[in-house]
């Protein structure tokens, strides 16, 4: 079950990703979430994926990321997508010392974080600085739709 899972968490990511350079498509996000989630329960059991989402003090993180799969799925998939990636980031930022962790043991990437500068800085401003990031790119992100006149909130139907 965990290569399947895998498998289907990976095809996940890709959809989502996908969704979001193809101008938020409806289809590809719903795809990505539904993948996503069920993935994740095949990797880690469906009883530890329910404890993992339903603690008490993930509730917030919880519904801001459910929230966000359920905008996406009845069709507003920006306003979806942006409540996803914070419920993301409040559901996951215990992981983001690990991850940290992770990539300074990677060769390249590993001596990049460890120059003296980098090397003092704490996960939680570096997981800010992450999701600042995020922001900017949405931002850009929303105003090229803008411009392009693609935005859902000012787009024009015409009827013929």
């Amino acid at each position: 079950c965990g290569k399947i899972g895998m498998g289907l968490t990976g095809f996940g990511v890709f959809f989502l990703f996908f969704g979001m350079m193809l101008f938020f498509d409806k289809a590809l996000l719903a795809i990505g979430n539904i993948l996503f989630v069920s993935g994740l329960s095949f990797v880690i059991g469906l009883e530890r994926t329910f404890r993992f989402f339903f603690q008490r003090h993930k509730a917030k993180a919880t519904s801001f990321f459910l929230g966000g799969v359920f905008v996406v799925l009845i069709g507003w998939p920006i306003i979806g997508v942006v409540l996803e990636i914070y419920g993301f980031f409040l559901l996951f930022r215990g992981f983001f010392p690990v991850a940290v962790g992770f990539i300074r043991r990677i060769p390249v990437l590993g001596s990049l974080l460890s120059l003296p500068g980098i090397r003092t800085v704490s996960v939680e401003p570096l997981v800010c600085t992450v999701l600042a990031f995020f922001i900017l790119v949405f931002g850009w992100y929303f105003l090229a739709l803008l411009m392009a006149g693609n935005f859902f909130f000012f787009k024009l139907r015409q009827n013929y």
